[in-house]
């Protein structure tokens, strides 16, 4: 290794680049990271944290509502979008530095500028050229736009957390959680949301239950769902946009947001330059050790095509560097990793859907309950919440469990660790339940939905 310029050479300085740089180096490995953007990857800059934020700011709309009925005489007070725009862009400029004076600290070189692999030990940021002993591919993914007349007027998740003006009229295309996500932080911040996606309910994926509830309480809040319905193209108007529908209508709207999928960061990485094999839908392939197949060249995150998750490129990247660089260590276990839909209200869920769960274990319990959150049953807004439980009727053990209701992703990574234990239904039936919260409705449903 001391061949080489360095014993590791990471390209992106993302959640799962940045945390194999830190983690190698931290167990004396020479170690570079080369970024082209941002530091902190998309969930720092435009995507997790930002989300949240604005996911926050969205929500006092309707606690200003609520708060009447408990006695506070309140008025809703005007929106400042500049205001949560600016204050956003410092937090993450804080964050940004943050990462920088993480990487500073264990003697990592940050190198600003695109990587493009050379050949199996050799990376080119511009003019300058390393040498590595171990090349690492972090560089995430992108949003994607299909082609279209008139794509080139949409904007995707990168660039609607800092438009210039707040839009009043705002159509999202997709179905997935991004899509449902900013639909709920718009539909709160005041815009006329439309979300259209091709499909006849969106959240693919998730349990079949989780979506039904989802697309009901999400029309409550304002936000107009149309489903089987596309976009054919899109054109300047008076003021605005216009959009031609597959069902031959137009909507008029100030902003288009798609999204509608994300791709492999790849563009002009120079894979061409060595053997590193990639799927049918351009994501690297990589064995349990995250290695191409070239063999000193790997990949993690979501350039990987697994789940599109900060904590599982973090995991990813631990596993990489201690394998790699410091103790033996085992793979992830992507198994029961716990997940949050920030919609309003908040979806939370682990484990097997009902449809996975009867492929797998055949026979099962379902446990179901919706009823109206404490809180509004005095505030007078209209929202349910709903709980699920999936059963594996041979062991009792509990495989999935799904929630959509206020807190509903705190409450969920608690719950991930009592089914990663591998927690019966016997055991929830056993736990005594904190009163009065939602969350105790999940040891307290004793009578099966239904059973097969």
């Amino acid at each position: 290794m001391d061949n080489f310029d360095y014993d590791l050479f990471v390209i992106g300085a993302g959640s799962g680049g940045v945390r194999a740089a830190r983690m190698a180096a931290g167990f004396g490995a020479r170690v570079a990271v080369a970024e082209d953007r941002y530091m902190g990857g998309t969930c720092v800059n435009v995507g997790c944290v930002p989300k949240k934020l604005y996911v926050y700011a969205s929500e006092f709309s309707k606690s200003f509502s609520d708060a009447r009925n408990f006695g506070w005489d309140s008025t809703r007070p005007a929106f400042d979008w500049a205001t949560l725009r600016d204050n956003k862009k410092n937090e993450i400029s804080r964050l940004n530095a943050i990462y920088n004076r993480l990487l500073d600290g264990v003697k990592a070189d940050v190198i600003d500028g695109r990587a493009r692999i050379v050949d199996a030990h050799t990376v080119a940021v511009g003019e300058r050229v390393f040498t590595a002993d171990k090349i690492l591919i972090a560089t995430g993914g992108w949003p994607y736009i299909p082609e279209f007349p008139g794509s080139e007027y949409a904007i995707t998740s990168n660039e609607i957390f800092d438009l210039e003006a707040f839009p009043r009229r705002l159509v999202i295309v997709g179905g997935g959680y991004i899509a449902v996500e900013f639909a709920g932080i718009f539909n709160g911040l005041g815009s006329q949301v439309t979300q259209l996606y091709r499909g006849p309910l969106f959240l693919r994926g998730f349990d079949a239950d989780i979506r039904a509830h989802a697309a009901r309480e999400i029309a409550k809040t304002g936000v107009d769902l149309r489903f089987e319905l596309n976009v054919e193209a899109i054109e300047p108007a008076a003021g605005g946009l216009r959009l031609q529908l597959s069902d031959g209508s137009t909507l008029e709207a100030d902003v288009v947001l798609y999204a509608t999928g994300r791709k492999p960061n790849l563009q002009g990485l120079g894979l061409e330059n060595v053997n590193v094999a990639t799927s049918e839908f351009g994501t690297i392939e990589v064995d349990e050790e995250y290695r191409t197949s070239e063999p000193s060249i790997f990949a993690l995150g979501d350039v990987t095509g697994g789940m599109e998750l900060t904590p599982v490129a973090l995991a990813e990247g631990m596993a990489f560097a201690r394998r790699q660089f410091g103790e033996p260590a085992g793979a992830v276990d992507y198994d029961f990793i716990p997940t949050a839909v920030f919609c309003q209200p908040n979806i939370g869920t682990v484990g097997f859907t009902e449809e996975q769960a009867r492929a797998k274990f055949g026979h099962i319990r379902l446990f179901k309950s919706t009823f109206k959150p404490m809180k509004h049953t005095i505030s007078g807004r209209d929202e349910q919440t709903f709980m699920k439980l999936i059963v594996d009727k041979a062991s009792d053990r509990v495989v999935g469990v799904h929630m959509m209701g206020p807190d509903a992703g705190e409450i969920m990574q608690g719950i991930a660790i009592a089914l990663r234990a591998g927690a019966t239904k016997a055991l929830f039936d056993t736990t005594i339940g904190i009163h009065p919260t939602a969350a105790e409705e999940f040891v307290t449903m004793r009578e099966p939905w239904t059973e097969d």
